[in-house]
């Protein structure tokens, strides 16, 4: 059980760094940001969780199943991940690729400390066990003395591509031929960038990071020696009562720094045909999964590739909301939809089989969700992309890169657009 305890912030946005640099004391954390996206579906602007009372940890087999039980039986506050890889528990399909990152498939813990930031509001719902370190945990909080990121040692990285230009183009020229013969209309084609023997603080890159990105899905996620560092600016799937809610973006535009043009550009995506094609193939996707579990006639279409400015890049999101049928539970809803659509294709099976042999390195996490389940049942999961992942026992850092690839496609645009979409990762690794 949980009491919940109420403060009023001075200073909400210095409080989420004094937060999450007192976080770094505990084997667990989950730090999410909204960073201050105001979008109708936002429940909280920050939430951080650490430190397990108990967890689940898992391979594919069964991971549903097993997430499922826990859910169930906990009945409490968890947060964790599923990697890309668990489509090998709901279909036919397995992954073979190289993975230096070496995460586990799923992993879930159930915070002792939980704090829930909505605007100047804080609520602190610590498990009954721990309620009387309340007041010494937010003295610490409060005397938290932020460290400089200039005076922070950084140290240069060179970041390696896994597959060469030539190498990537080869192989998009290979999916465009899978396209052309009908084996699919749409797939995410994604390459890794790497470096290694690095030592990384991982507090610091986040915060380059976020800063570069200012994304309304920002995520520091912690598991011992294994940590995701996300930019993301996607939804995966909110659960809100009986209501389900999906966001995926497909079709991005660079910035400009003149604003006239930058106008311009984000007007021009609006009305791109590729771009537009791109979404709304897995608009479609997205509500034939989401009707597996809904009731009759409940999916609807909320909003059709519209246009949202995120600090990097031009994005066009649409929204997709269904009606929960009673007999589903909450990882039903997950387990129907999972991977996103956003990440894998239409017709999403053959897609993923296409996607497993044209790439070279296992997706893992990279193209997973984190998030939360609440007492409730309620969820809410981003879309783990603009993320770097890193593994400090093998001293492995990476990030991935993908582009949706259809019958308008040509290589090298695709290519650019990669590169557009890792530059910030890669200054930040770079430094």
């Amino acid at each position: 059980m949980r009491t919940s305890i109420f403060h009023t912030i001075q200073n909400p946005e210095y409080f989420k760094k004094q937060l999450l640099q007192w976080a770094q004391q505990f084997r667990e954390v989950v730090f999410l940001d909204s960073n201050d996206y105001r979008r109708e579906y936002n429940t909280y602007d920050a939430v951080l969780a650490v430190d397990a009372l108990t967890a689940i940890q898992t391979d594919h087999h069964n991971a549903f199943d097993e997430l499922n039980n826990y859910q169930q039986i906990t009945k409490d506050w968890i947060f964790g991940y599923l990697s890309y890889d668990l489509k090998n528990d709901t279909e036919k399909l397995q992954s073979a690729n190289l993975d230096r990152l070496e995460f586990p498939e799923l992993f879930f813990f159930q915070p002792k400390k939980l704090f829930l930031l909505r605007g100047d509001q804080l609520e602190i719902a610590y498990l009954n066990m721990c309620d009387d370190e309340v007041d010494e945990d937010i003295n610490e909080i409060m005397n938290c003395e932020l460290i400089s990121s200039d005076s922070a040692t950084t140290n240069s990285r060179k970041v390696n591509q896994k597959v060469s230009k030539a190498e990537y183009i080869d192989r998009v020229e290979q999916m465009l031929a899978h396209i052309q013969r009908g084996d699919i209309y749409e797939a995410n084609f994604c390459m890794e960038f790497y470096t290694e023997d690095t030592t990384l603080d991982t507090l610091e890159a986040y915060e380059k990071l976020n800063t570069i990105s200012n994304p309304p899905f920002a995520t520091y996620f912690k598991n011992n020696k294994n940590y995701l560092l996300s930019a993301s600016p996607e939804r995966y799937l909110k659960k809100e009562g009986d209501t389900i809610i999906s966001q995926p973006i497909k079709g991005t535009a660079r910035r400009s720094n003149d604003p006239k043009e930058d106008e311009e550009i984000r007007q021009e995506l609006t009305v791109n045909e590729k771009e537009r094609s791109e979404n709304i193939m897995i608009v479609d996707l997205v509500r034939n999964d989401l009707s597996r579990t809904a009731t009759k006639g409940s999916v609807q279409v909320k909003e059709l590739c519209g246009a949202y400015s995120f600090k990097q890049v031009h994005h066009l999101v649409s929204t997709i909301e269904s009606q929960l049928k009673d007999e589903y539970t909450p990882v039903d809803v997950i387990k129907t939809t999972f991977p996103m659509g956003s990440m894998t294709g239409a017709p999403k099976i053959s897609a993923m089989e296409i996607i497993e042999k044209l790439e070279v390195t296992k997706r893992g996490l990279y193209s997973g969700a984190v998030g939360y389940f609440t007492p409730n049942g309620n969820f809410d999961f981003n879309v783990v992309i603009r993320s770097i992942l890193y593994n400090q026992d093998n001293q492995y850092a990476s990030f991935s890169v993908g582009s949706a690839i259809t019958s308008k496609s040509t290589a090298e645009k695709e290519y650019e657009e990669c590169l557009l979409k890792a530059n910030a990762m890669r200054s930040v690794l770079e430094a």
